[in-house]
């Protein structure tokens, strides 16, 4: 996976050569983040953290149509 990660970190590199400066930035950051996957190994990159708390009920009742 990190050779995954390595290779589209470098595909948008060289993308980023020929693009326009906004175009370049953007893809310049791409590359970090797939830089940074593939140096985290098998855990992805990073971790999503939990809920703090439960989500709110979106409906209340008896859920029948009326």
């Amino acid at each position: 996976m990190e050779e995954f990660y390595r290779s589209f970190a470098q595909r948008a590199r060289d993308l980023a050569e020929n693009a326009d400066p906004f175009t370049r930035r953007r893809l310049l950051d791409l590359a970090q983040r797939y830089d940074l996957k593939s140096r985290a190994g098998a855990s992805g990159g990073r971790s999503i953290p939990p809920r703090a708390t439960p989500p709110t009920v979106l409906f209340s009742g008896s859920g029948e149509a009326r």
